[in-house]
């Protein structure tokens, strides 16, 4: 017979038992990890950081003061490597342009040319012109420029001899200033409209929908030049400037109102709202609690796509002299310059703030389209 060893370990299995869950992903952790998946998604996000700093900073990035006339229409100067000899060199430099003393044999005006005898060094965090930080601090570090303190123009100057670059940096506080504003109140508004609307229905919802189809069907570029037209010049650049922002706001939150609408009726007749009905819940905490958490995934997504159309409003209504009056700058008001072909022809480097009104179109539409998908992927 076969002995049995009471002493010997079992035999072992392949089957291991599961290790429990850490926990369920919140839903902020499940977005950021969707959008990280989106390159372009993320792009928009660096992007958008980016402009934003570059706003808060603006002074700071500005290479120059943006208000320091030079030559105007200069070109604008290339950043190199080589010395005069073409001997290549590790401090970056620009030159400036000169008059030499050669003639041009038809016009018999003197040649312009490099002055390669008087190169400008260039370096991080230089000293240049003053500025107040945030308007308290007084500082004159600028980010990039010449060592020093001589004028440098990366993309040219105006017809007044201002530097494009600075100015266009500068602009983008008004430009980007406006245009948060502006989404902020639609935002607020519209939400707030379309929520109630949507919940109570109704009688309320039909006489209020009819006010949102007054509004949306105002010719808006009419209206804004006409409004705009009633302020006068010499009006305080502040009163103007809300001015603009609350006709713009005026006239954008309809929109919102209308998609916010939409989403709170299929909201309102789910489960568990018609549950917090029937428990005895307050209007204001049903909505509140229930409704408006699960409408600001849609209203988020709506505010990244809305503030490039306000850009672009207030870049085209700049253009044509109705957002924006000196001093202050913006894009829109920078691009005045190239009203005329000849002077586009001629100089077109002063097209340059066209460039950061295309950055930030892209970015936030970037952004917007990330946060779309991850917020709802199906």
């Amino acid at each position: 017979m076969l002995a049995f060893d009471s002493s010997a370990t079992p035999p072992t299995t392949d089957i291991e038992t599961k290790k429990p869950s850490r926990g369920h992903e919140s839903y902020i952790a499940l977005v950021w990890r969707r959008l990280r998946r989106s390159w372009t998604g993320m792009a928009g996000l660096v992007l958008v950081v980016l402009l934003i700093l570059m706003a808060i900073f603006a002074d700071f990035f500005a290479p120059m003061d943006p208000k320091a006339t030079d030559v105007g229409f200069a070109p604008p100067q290339v950043m190199s490597f080589h010395d005069k000899d073409g001997n290549f060199v590790f401090q970056p430099r620009v030159y400036a342009l000169s008059d030499s003393e050669e003639l041009d044999p038809v016009t018999f005006q003197p040649i312009v040319g490099m002055d390669y005898d008087n190169p400008r060094l260039l370096g991080f965090f230089v000293k240049g012109a003053d500025y107040r930080l945030f308007g308290l601090i007084p500082a004159n570090r600028h980010f990039f420029g010449s060592t020093d303190g001589q004028p440098v123009h990366f993309l040219g100057t105006d017809k007044f001899g201002r530097d494009v670059l600075s100015r266009a940096i500068i602009g983008s506080r008004i430009s980007l200033t406006i245009a948060l504003t502006v989404v902020f109140i639609v935002t607020v508004i519209g939400t707030t409209v379309g929520m109630v609307s949507g919940y109570f229905g109704g009688t309320f919802d039909v006489w209020l929908q009819r006010f949102v189809d007054l509004v949306l069907a105002f010719p808006q570029l009419p209206l804004y030049l006409a409004l705009t037209s009633l302020i006068p010049v010499t009006a305080p650049t502040n009163v103007f400037l809300a001015f603009v922002i609350a006709v713009m706001s005026a006239l954008g939150w309809a929109q919102m109102s209308r998609e916010v609408r939409g989403k709170t009726l299929a909201l309102a007749r789910i489960d568990y709202v018609r549950a917090a009905m029937a428990v005895g819940a307050t209007d204001t905490r049903i909505i509140m609690q229930h409704i408006f958490p699960n409408v600001m995934s849609h209203v988020i997504v709506a505010v990244t796509l809305h503030i490039p159309s306000v850009v672009l409003l207030e870049s085209f209504l700049g253009f044509l002299g109705f957002a924006v009056k000196p001093p202050l700058i913006s894009w829109g008001l920078m691009l005045q310059d190239t009203a005329t072909y000849s002077v586009i022809g001629s100089y077109p480097w002063i097209l340059a703030p066209v460039g950061f009104v295309l950055a930030t179109v892209f970015a936030f539409n970037a952004l917007g389209d990330g946060l779309r998908d991850a917020v709802d992927p199906y």
